[in-house]
């Protein structure tokens, strides 16, 4: 029976979408033209990351059914597995997954706005962190409400961006269909797979819903929320890409971060270029805004656990302390000089942790309720990641290294915090902020 006052599907589906639009579609396609060197090759390496993320969408909300509980993959994995792992993924959710990319898409805005160049540097992505902070901390049902209809606007904006553009297509002046097929010397396929682990990053965030799923109408309102939100993000995926790696010459927007950009003015020119600019703005402050929603739930679950202060727990009427915990992490990284160590590993450590929760439904606990041919689409995401996570460190070791590293820091950290846990400490102790 749903609950008042709980989230709905339609909430729970905006979440899905402003999690997942954000910098990337508006950046990748530059570079893996790069590598590709063939728009339709670009264009069917979005199609397949898009059938990778539906399968991850739909695998956790096997997961979500099976645990119905706020705090994604660390209660995933504590419940599943062991806590040790689960402890894991919720510091790289704290360190990485939530407060280095709420950092990322703040700073990335701030470079969008013509204002921050009378700025200090920093000024402005700190204020859209602290206005994030406030809105889900202090006035939480504004706050929806705000990062509801921003994603409305956003959407509504994305599909007259690609009605526009149809417009154009239809006249005939797209230069990049006219152009053979022109790819680098070497198996297509490898520089295929590379592209893949670029293009899944634009990905991640399918999971978001089941963050606050403790807080969800129902568990399979969640499940749903997680297809739903996806499958738009997928088809409006393509869409744009179509007229970003279609409409200009190739050659003048490989390698180009700005590649939406310079599509729009090949389109439109120097307005719609503009236009698109206010766009992509748009929707790094939604993304902003829903992972300050969704983050805060896996540090207050860790605190009911007593693996975190218990002042972190969430209470009906008293959100504000786990949320201002990730504004302030977010907030001190970007103030750091540079982000680029962190965000370099960010893509690696997400897909293990990833990969790792889906392989939950494998264990023979989880077996028992799921039907075997509920298990294809998991199996196919957990060995997708598995294979870009491999091909990215085949590319770049180093990323590796950061990885450990994180995994020793959390082990360090899960031996301290066991030693000193409170051992009254129980899930069950932060029922009431569900």
């Amino acid at each position: 029976m749903a609950k008042e006052g709980r989230y709905g599907i339609s909430t729970l589906t905006f979440l899905v979408v402003a999690s997942m639009i954000g910098a990337g579609v508006f950046t990748t396609s530059g570079f893996t033209m790069t590598s590709l060197r063939d728009p339709w090759l670009v264009l069917a390496a979005w199609l397949v990351g898009g059938g990778v993320a539906l399968a991850g969408a739909y695998s956790y909300g096997c997961l979500v059914r099976l645990i119905p509980e706020s705090g994604g993959e660390y209660v995933f994995l504590s419940r599943a597995a062991h806590p040790f792992l689960g402890f894991v993924a919720g510091w790289v959710s704290l360190l990485a997954g939530f407060s280095g990319a709420i950092a990322l898409a703040a700073t990335t805005l701030e470079s969008y706005l013509p204002i921050s160049d009378a700025l200090p540097r920093g000024t402005v992505a700190v204020g859209v962190v602290l206005l994030g902070a406030g809105l889900h901390g202090f006035y939480r049902s504004l706050g929806v409400v705000t990062q509801n209809l921003s994603v409305l606007i956003k959407l509504l904006l994305i599909a007259a961006f690609i009605v526009v553009a149809g417009f154009d297509w239809a006249g005939g002046t797209w230069q990049g269909t006219a152009l053979p097929a022109a790819r680098e010397a070497g198996p297509w396929w490898l520089a295929f797979a590379q592209a893949l682990v670029w293009i899944s990053l634009s990905y991640s965030g399918f999971n978001a819903a089941v963050y606050v799923a403790a807080e969800a109408k129902t568990p399979t309102v969640v499940a749903k929320a997680l297809l739903m939100g996806t499958g738009v993000v997928v088809v409006v995926y393509l869409l744009l890409n179509a007229a970003f790696v279609l409409a200009p010459l190739p050659e003048k927007i490989a390698g180009q971060p700005d590649v939406a950009a310079r599509a729009a003015e090949a389109i439109g020119g120097a307005t719609l270029a503009a236009g698109v600019r206010g766009v992509i703005a748009l929707a790094l402050f939604t993304s902003v805004l829903s992972m300050m929603m969704a983050g805060p739930r896996v540090y207050a679950k860790m605190a009911g656990d007593g693996f975190l202060p218990p002042q972190l727990r969430l209470h009906p009427d008293r959100h504000w302390p786990p949320v201002l915990l990730q504004a302030a992490v977010a907030v001190a990284m970007i103030l750091l000089a540079s982000l680029q160590d962190l965000l370099g590993y960010l893509g690696l450590t997400l897909s293990l942790s990833a990969a790792a929760s889906v392989a939950c439904l494998f264990l023979p606990k989880s077996r028992m309720q799921l039907r075997r041919m509920e298990l294809i689409l998991p199996l196919v995401f957990v060995v997708t990641t598995l294979v870009s996570a491999g091909l990215l460190v085949a590319r770049d070791p180093r990323q590796a290294l950061g990885t450990l590293l994180t995994f020793a820091v959390a082990a360090g950290m899960y031996v301290l915090t066991k030693k000193f846990r409170d051992p009254t400490s129980s899930r069950e102790a932060s029922a009431d902020g569900e």
